[in-house]
């Protein structure tokens, strides 16, 4: 009976450390697919998928300068959420009014204080879903002396 049991979960072990050396050897960041299986917990794979990502709070100056780009800096970095032609974290961007945006490039474009509920990948400094956006005062972000108001 051991011998049978220690064969399986070697089979197990196997088959969710596959798509971790897959997406090793790939050139993008993008999540290997969970198998569900029975010999395999989903908790083992969600690991293996990504493994520095991780929920987290982050509050700072988001940045849109620019149609597909936009980015987050806080105190501790500046967190990609989207590149054009590239990477886009997936969920909702913060919405500003008037008072909480300040335009440089034409209405739709620039920067505004925002704080958001995310998930990161933190060696890649990404940004990889947005649970949760909150626009804010810019007088918040203003008045934090670790951020550095963005450039007009």
């Amino acid at each position: 009976m051991m011998p049978v049991a220690l064969a399986g979960l070697l089979t197990a072990l196997c088959a969710c450390q596959a798509p971790a050396q897959m997406d090793e050897a790939s050139s993008t960041p993008e999540p290997a697919p969970a198998h569900q299986s029975s010999a395999s917990p989903p908790a083992v794979a969600s690991r293996d998928a990504e493994p520095t990502a991780r929920h987290e709070t982050r509050c700072g100056w988001f940045e849109n300068p620019t149609p597909g780009n936009a980015w987050l800096t806080d105190r501790d970095r500046t967190w990609t959420i989207a590149m054009q032609g590239g990477a886009q974290a997936e969920g909702d961007w913060p919405g500003f009014d008037d008072e909480q945006w300040v335009a440089t490039n034409g209405p739709h474009y620039g920067y505004g204080c925002a704080c958001m509920s995310v998930t990161v990948d933190a060696g890649q400094g990404r940004i990889l879903t947005i649970r949760d956006a909150q626009a804010r005062p810019l007088s918040l972000c203003r008045a934090d002396t670790a951020l550095d108001e963005p450039q007009s």
